[in-house]
Parts: structure tokens; sequence; C-alpha cells
């Protein structure tokens, strides 16, 4: 391409030149320009150069490889890139970011597609589309134009309703909309100027900058924590209530369990059986037993919720939990499954009650391994609801109830845990923020709950049911062929992103080894110990979560690469996951000795359901977003410490130590200096002065700014001589002069 400034030399050739022209068209097929676009596409400025443009369009139109659109504005020969477009087009997802470009993923690019923000043709966050690649040149990331939206990832969305004299639009709650929706102003359903409302999509013309909705629900006024909690459910997709069909049917439930049912199944109520969980749990969807046996062996029951014994395939209930596909578990809430007399009463495993399980027996010897197994349908009493903090105190050494059954437990438990990092499992820890709210749901006090050992006792003998019930269905046995079933997969990680991911932590000061897979696990496990309790622990564990792949459902076993289990399926939470119910329902099938399930239909089954739990975490997070905010609302102007989290070129992200809510410095708030983005490092560096922001710092921050509806918080930096971080207005100039990125 001709340099900026510099005249076209005629000695180079007409014909580079006519193709660099033409390469403009070719690029962007869809996109127009007149003879001065073009010629500021191409970098020229000299009146002789654009004048020769200005030729070139017209002749290109002559040989039909460009038409003229407009009067002097041409866009590309659609009959030229017919066959171009066939073999150049691939489907993906589009992931909207908030300034309007795109990322698409698909199966058929091994890199996601960059969509400027003038290519996205009317496509929204979520999407399927089909995407036309560009030409792609050499060291540039693949790049790309949206030809069409196949499929809506969603028609509702939540907003603020904006009136302006005769004009009403909706301002998205969601981020990655970049769009405001045009409204009817005579189909507004009572909706005020400043009222939060749930629309649907109705259209949008191909000539209109923005689409068409209307209004359907009426939420309230943005702020109030009721309105808040309803718009975050109705955002991803996820209904508020259930239907009168579906309620009838569960008040139509028998609640006692008749006699000839408990004759039909394997009778543990005199089996010692407990529950451990959660303090504000209401959903008790499974229980352990134990008992030793005559030859001084354990048998371990793993007694899971009988829902497929209440919930019918096609029923109203069974419709609506497939649509929901998971609870919803908000800061403040469960949205269940099910309707909650089956969730929190009939199918709930409370104590002293007798109830209906499906269940996975284990005869162990004292080093936890497993000699037999059953699997079948049970009925239970549990002796005692235990919570995790209950469990915990017995065995960091207080007293108890049945405390030496419990030890018995947690130390099997202890054995499997050994044997499964033995074989390459990682060792992912999870952190919980948590809220103590008042009567009108506002946070007062934030917390971080972390998981231990009561929660790995439980986990443990969840995770052997889980492995030994997908062993059960999905190992073949001689000559038969496996039986469809519905697995939990976890994909080995990406090279490339495990690549960048082991020079992030190198540059931190840890190493990674990945070139084989017990190396990659040993390596994970040690940088999870040797950063626990240090500054950077959360962010390299959130970063070692996002290199891995995402565990998903799925008919086609891979097994379950973080887990190391070459068989893994989901079979111990009925109540509020869908998969569990398909898991119970074909196993009782298998036992049975019936044939295989058609696996193209369960195929689409297990991607909806992964599809809905992605709606659902994303839901969660964004109610403690929400709720971090919130936090700060009445605390601006206060000092708090925390990590730098992340850095680009508008700011430097941090996270808050009190309740690991993260907010943005932004860099035009930095006066003491420019700065520029060393992305190679992960720092922030000063142009004359050298102050550096590193990713992992410790810093000191002010709360500025809370944007509540759209959960973001600005903070400033405290002018701080002991740990170097602040503003610094008085130093001399340092001279500085490197190769940099600037702002």
């Amino acid at each position: 391409m001709s340099p900026k400034g510099t005249k076209i030399n005629k000695k180079l050739g007409r014909n580079t030149f006519v193709n660099q022209v033409l390469g403009l068209f070719i690029s962007n097929p869809f996109g127009g320009y007149n003879f001065r676009q073009a010629s500021g596409q191409l970098g020229i400025t000299d009146k002789a150069s654009r004048e020769l443009v200005r030729h070139i369009l017209e002749e290109l139109c002559e040989a039909g490889e460009i038409v003229e659109a407009k009067r002097g504005k041409f866009k590309r020969n659609p009959e030229k890139f017919k066959e171009v477009v066939k073999g150049n087009t691939v489907e993906g997802i589009v992931d909207m970011k908030q300034t309007g470009k795109a990322y698409v993923t698909s199966p058929d690019s091994p890199e996601d597609i960059f969509i400027a923000a003038g290519n996205t043709n009317r496509a929204l966050n979520g999407d399927k589309v089909s995407v036309l690649l560009f030409p792609q040149r050499r060291g540039r990331k693949p790049e790309g134009q949206v030809r069409e939206v196949l499929e809506r990832a969603k028609r509702q969305y939540v907003g603020i309703i904006n009136i302006t004299g005769n004009h009403v639009f909706l301002t998205p709650d969601d981020v990655t909309i970049p769009v405001d929706f045009i409204l009817d102003q005579g189909k507004l359903k009572g909706a005020k100027n400043g009222d939060k409302v749930i629309i649907i999509l109705t259209e949008w013309p191909e000539r209109s900058k923005n689409p068409f909705g209307e209004v359907t629900d009426v939420l309230g006024k943005p702020g109030e924590n009721e309105v808040e909690m309803n718009s975050i459910l109705a955002n991803y997709n996820y209904p508020m209530s259930f239907s009168k069909a579906a309620e009838a049917e569960a008040a139509g439930i028998r609640e006692v369990i008749l006699p000839e049912e408990i004759a039909a199944r394997k009778d543990f109520r005199e089996v010692w059986t407990i529950t451990i969980d959660p303090l504000d749990a209401k959903d008790f969807d499974d229980a352990l037993s134990l008992k030793k046996l005559p030859d001084g062996k354990w048998e371990v029951g793993v007694h899971i919720a009988d829902v497929s014994h209440y919930v019918k395939p096609g029923s109203s209930i069974d419709k609506e939990a497939y649509e929901r596909g998971t609870s919803v578990y908000l800061v403040d809430r469960t949205f269940p499954m099910l309707p909650e007399k089956l969730s929190n009463h009939v199918c709930s495993l409370r104590p002293f009650e007798e109830k209906l399980c499906f269940s996975a027996v284990f005869k162990l010897n004292d080093k936890a391994e497993v000699l037999e197994e059953w699997f079948g349908k049970t009925v239970i009493k549990s002796d005692r609801r235990y919570t995790y903090e209950e469990v915990q105190a017995m065995i960091e050494g207080g007293e108890g109830d049945y405390k030496q059954e419990l030890m018995i437990l947690n130390g099997l438990a202890l054995k499997m845990r050994k044997d499964r990092f033995g074989l390459g499992a990682i060792n992912f820890r999870s952190k919980e923020v948590k809220f103590k709210l008042d009567e009108n749901g506002k946070p007062v006090e934030a917390y971080i709950k972390e998981q231990k050992e009561a929660n790995w006792l439980v986990e443990d003998f969840m995770l052997l049911a889980n492995r030994k019930v997908a062993e059960r269905v999905g190992k073949r046995k001689g000559t038969a062929a496996v039986k469809t079933f519905v697995y939990r997969i976890h994909d080995s990680p990406n090279p490339e992103k495990l690549g960048i991911f082991a020079e992030f932590v190198r540059k931190l000061g840890y190493s990674i080894k990945t070139s084989s897979r017990k190396q990659l696990s040993e390596s994970f496990n040690k940088l999870f110990n040797d950063v626990a309790g240090k500054g950077e622990e959360n962010m390299i564990e959130t970063i070692a979560i996002r290199t891995m792949a995402k565990a998903i459902y799925s008919t086609k076993n891979i097994g379950h690469y973080g887990l190391a289990f070459p068989y893994y399926t989901h079979f111990t939470s009925p109540i509020r996951r869908y998969p569990d119910l398909m898991v119970h329902r074909l196993l009782e099938m298998y036992l049975q000795g019936k044939p295989s399930v058609k696996q193209e239909v369960y195929e689409e089954y297990c991607k909806h359901s992964s599809d809905m739990e992605k709606n659902a975490v994303e839901a969660e997070r964004a109610s403690v977003k929400y709720k971090q905010a919130e936090f700060f609302m009445d605390k601006v102007g206060q000092q708090f410490t925390g990590l730098i989290s992340g850095v680009s070129k508008w700011g430097i992200y941090v996270e808050l130590d009190i309740n690991k809510g993260e907010g943005m410095v932004p860099l035009r708030s930095l006066a003491d200096d420019s700065y520029y983005l060393d992305e190679d490092n992960y720092k922030v560096i000063g142009t004359r002065y050298g102050r550096e922001f590193r990713l992992g710092d410790a810093v000191k921050v002010i709360v500025r700014h809370i944007d509540l509806p759209r959960k973001q918080m600005d903070f400033e930096f405290v002018d701080d001589e002991e740990t170097g971080v602040g503003n610094f207005k008085n130093r001399t100039h340092s001279g500085r002069n490197a190769k940099r990125k600037y702002f």
C-alpha cells in the first residue's frame, strides 16, 4: 500500500495500483466508497493520486468488478464474490463488546474472528451468525463481516425507558448490547420515563441503525432490590414463575409414600444416614449412609432424591424444568428448577422423614478402594441434618453428634482425594463472595466463603457416585454397543491459551510445565499451593480457570480432563440440574435392559442444558456484581485496599480485598504523567517518570463513582509514598525514551 502523503509513481505499474484499489472492495464487499473515501482508506492524500483513484473506480465499474450503488459511490459487484463467499463463510456465535466490536467463535475457525463495529450487520451478543471471512493478511488475526443473523440468542431484553418528546427508547442493562431499542409510545403498558422494563425484539429493518421493541412487563423503579433481581433473571431469559399447569401438577403430587412403593425398593431406613449442606439450604438432594459390614469392610450409600419418580417425561413440570435447565442461585434468593412443593418438600431429603431415592451403594475397604457396587431405587430416613460448619468444627477437633461415623467418612474421603490427585486431577479451589443483607435486601456486610474439608468430604463421595454411574453405562462390555448416555465432559486445554498462561505466571515468578498431562496437573496444583495466601492468589486461580476448557454436557464421551476421569456424569443433583434427571431416567431404563435412546435427540438436550447452565452462572455473577457495587454506594470517598487485577488502554482494574468487587481507575485520572500499556509484561508505565502499575500489585484506592444499573465502579489511586502508588505530581522528568505503545 502506498505510504501516506506519497505520490503514486507510475513506474510501479498501473496494475499494482488497480489491485490495491480492487483489494479494498474485496476485503470489505458490503462497504461502499467514493473516490475520496477509497483514497483515505489507502492512505492517499495528494490531489493527483486521488484523481487516479477516481478513474480506476470508473474503469473497475465498466469492467463489472464493482457497481455504482449511488451516484459516485461504489461497492463490490455481488456476482463477483458469490463463489468467494461460498468458500469463505463460516457460522459461529457472537461475543459482542461494549464498544460495538465483536468476536465470533466458530468450530470452523481455529481462532476467534474479529468483527469491526461497522460490520456486525444487526447482530447482537450471543446470536448465531454467518460470517464472511476477509482475505487474511500475514501476521493478522482472522477478520470478517456478519452476512446474516441465523438465530437470535434471545428476544427478551431488559433496560430503562427513556421518553423524550415523541421518541421512546430502551437503554439495555446489558453493556454488551451497544444499541438502544426504539419503542412504540402507544405500547408501553403504563411504563413511565425511567422505569425498568422487559421488552421483546419485534424487528430490525435493514436500513435502521436501531432495533424495534415492544414492552411486555414493567418491573418498576431501578435500584429497588426486587426490581434488580428480577431484571437479572429476565436478562438471561429465565422465567420468574411457574405456569398454572405446572403448579397444579405439583399440588396434586401425593406426599405419603405407599407401602407397595417401599416394598419395591431396597430399604435403608434403619441404616445411619445424614445430609450435609449449607446453612441456608432447603433442597437437600443428596445423603450419605454408613454401615460396617461383618467382614470389617464399609458400606457407603450415596442416596439421591428420586425426582424421576415424581416428574414424568412430557408433564408440564418436566417441560418447564427442561426449559430452565437448572436452578439459579442469586445473592438473596433461589429460583428453583422445580416447583417449591417438590424442591423443598416432597423430594428434599429432610431429617426424620421417609424419602424415595435413587442410590449408588459401594463396598469399600480401609484404603477406600471400591470392592463392590450397586445401583437402584431405595427408601431412606435421614438421622441428622448437618451444616458444613458443624462438620468442619468436628474435623478440627470439636465434639458433636455421630462424630465417630463422620470421621470414618472423612477418612475414606481423604484417601479417595489423595488417589484422585495422584492420577492427575487438578485441585481448582473455589471461593464465594457472600453478603449479609438487611430487611430490604441491601448488603450491610461482605465476606469470602472458602471450601474446607467438610465440603470436600461430601464432594468426594458425589464424585465417586458420578464416576461409577458413568462407568456403569459407558464402559464397553464385550461386543455389546455402548448405549447413549449423558456425560459431563471436560476437554484438554487449548495449547495456545496454555502457553500464554505459562508465560503470564513466569513473569510473576512462577512456572508451569506443559510437556505432559501429569506434569501439567502437578504444576497447576503446586502453583495453587505456592500462591495460597498471597496477593495474587485469586487473580492467578481465576485466570487459570479461564485458561481451561469449559465443562459441558454431551453424549459423546471424551472424559473429564480436570478430574482425570475417563468416565464422568452428573447424577447427584436432580432437584436443581436437569441433566441429572435425564441421567436417572436413562440409568433406570438401562438397568431394566431397555434399548438405547437416540443419540441425536439427547445431544440436543445436552446442548440446551449446557447453554442454560452458562446463563445461570452469568446471572449469579451478575447478582454478585450488583451487590458488590451496591455495597459501596454509601462508601463513595472512602479508602480501600486491593490488587491490580487487569490493565488495558482505558484504565487499571483493581479488585478490592473487602469483597472482591472490581472497579477501574481510568487512565485519564492519573494526572502526573502520560501512560502506555506494556502488554507483554502486564503493566502500565509512565512516559516521563517510569511509574509502573503491574498486575498483582497491592494498591490503595478511593471509591469515586458507582454506576449501579451497569454494576460498574470507578476508583482513584491514593497518593501513598509508602507503597509507591499515586499521582506524585512533583516528580522530576526522568528522560525515559523507550519504544512504547501510547494511549
